[in-house]
């Protein structure tokens, strides 16, 4: 049975994959102003309007996509690796294991994510290595969360039994029993996480914390089209509107996967 969210969150997602890719092929430069066509409506030479320094939207659209993808798809990779690698461990072993790294867990989730940005702005200086560390780490525990309880369901399973009576060693069990058994869950968190990645980056950028100029950001560009909003509704609607069809996309295709991989289903 086709999933209508997996169809219109694969279209949606799919759509701004190719604005990333696009970047590369279109060839105004997102950075060179105009001073002459400043916060200009849709023309052919400009086909999204400019913003307040007369730049093309629709070159910084595209930028501003590829970097957004960049951050959060790095940011999503770091909460994957750790919350997966840690909470498979702790759902395994159990035990005081279990019970440290629950704790751990619990205490980074009580974190903001903007306070991370905050710490590693202030260590490591505003930018994209910042903004994808704080908003990796305050994903672990989500994905810390889903590989513990799938594996405490498995630890147990006759074929991990098996498994130990040929000698394999607990690594061994993990990445070949117990990891390709909860792709499933873990895919659809991901595809969640993608979707609150892309809104961290981007109220980063709007602070100021994310990627610096003169590289383009989704969120900055909100933020410098603020002041101009009754002047022309497009700086702020170009961005804005993407952004919101992205996460859209992300959640969509999430809640799709669910219901295909779902074995009840």
């Amino acid at each position: 049975m086709r999933s209508p969210s997996l169809l219109l969150g694969s279209l949606l997602v799919g759509l701004f994959l190719l604005l990333a890719l696009a970047s590369f092929l279109y060839p105004m430069d997102p950075n060179a102003p105009d001073f002459l066509r400043r916060l200009s409506p849709p023309s052919p030479e400009h086909p999204l309007g400019t913003d307040p320094l007369g730049r093309d939207l629709l070159a910084r659209l595209l930028h501003g996509a590829k970097n957004a993808l960049w951050v959060g798809g790095i940011a999503v990779g770091v909460g994957f690796g750790l919350g997966v690698a840690l909470g498979l461990w702790a759902g395994y072993l159990g035990g005081f294991v279990d019970g440290a790294l629950s704790l751990l867990m619990e205490a980074l989730y009580a974190l903001p994510g903007l306070l991370l940005a905050l710490l590693f702005a202030a260590l490591l200086g505003p930018g994209a290595l910042s903004s994808m560390l704080a908003v990796g780490l305050s994903m672990v525990p989500a994905f810390f969360r889903v590989a513990r309880a799938g594996a405490m369901g498995l630890r147990n399973a006759p074929f991990v039994e098996a498994a130990l009576a040929l000698g394999a060693s607990r690594g061994r069990i993990l990445r070949h029993h117990l990891l390709p058994n909860l792709l499933g869950p873990l895919l659809v968190q991901a595809s969640l996480a993608f979707a609150a990645a892309l809104l961290a980056e981007a109220a980063l950028s709007y602070l100021g914390l994310g990627v610096q100029p003169p590289a383009p950001s989704l969120g900055r560009m909100l933020r410098e089209a603020q002041s101009f909003l009754p002047l022309s509704p497009y700086p702020a609607l170009v961005p804005g509107l993407a952004l919101s069809l992205a996460v859209l996309g992300f959640n969509l295709l999430g809640d799709g996967l669910r219901d295909r991989l779902d074995p009840r289903r």
